[in-house]
């Protein structure tokens, strides 16, 4: 559906820079844009090398193992019938936690597969599965390294003026994603009786 978006787009806008009597604009603007492209992930390429090393050295000093130990208790409250999953959804939160959407998404992969495997026998998501997707997608995050690399890159002068409301919104959007699913879990529950 998004290349045909796009590609509508693109050849939409392309119709008006001809019947303007601009069409040079055109590849111009594709240079540009490509251009300006290749700075902006060079530039995020320096971030996420950066943090995902941070990662690895705390994975291997077994911070990481130390964090998961310490979120089990809180985790298994949230993932009841999951025992085998608080070890790579730690891993995710702890990823997304530092801002590393990229670097959470192998765990968050690992996290699905033995949330399939523990508490879902059908293609139906178990609530588990729901509400591991709904604490992904909402996660708390205490340092915006993607969004505080592209400020950077474009030039922004306070780069880190960002950092106390992404917490505070993520904050607020993680205990609304726990209460909605448990409540479409209630809700779903009363449903199938």
């Amino acid at each position: 559906m998004m290349k045909w978006i796009w590609g509508s787009m693109l050849l939409l806008s392309m119709s008006f820079a001809i019947f303007a009597g601009n069409p040079d604009s055109i590849l111009d603007s594709m240079l540009e844009g490509a251009g300006e492209a290749v700075t902006l992930s060079i530039s995020l390429c320096g971030a996420y090398m950066l943090w995902m090393g941070i990662m690895n050295i705390a994975k291997d000093a077994g911070l990481i193992e130390s964090l998961s130990r310490l979120m089990q208790r809180p985790l298994q409250k949230l993932f009841p019938s999951s025992k085998k999953a608080i070890a790579p959804i730690t891993l995710n939160l702890a990823a997304n936690f530092f801002g590393m959407g990229s670097a959470a998404t192998p765990f968050g992969l690992m996290a699905m597969k033995e949330l399939k495997k523990e508490g879902n026998t059908t293609n139906t998501a178990s609530d588990d599965m729901c509400m591991f997707l709904s604490l992904n997608s909402s996660a708390i995050e205490l340092l915006p390294t993607s969004v505080i690399a592209m400020r950077a890159a474009a030039g922004s002068q306070n780069v880190y003026s960002v950092v106390v409301p992404t917490f505070i919104a993520s904050v607020f959007a993680f205990a609304s994603a726990i209460i909605a699913c448990r409540i479409f879990a209630r809700i779903g529950k009363k449903i199938k009786r």
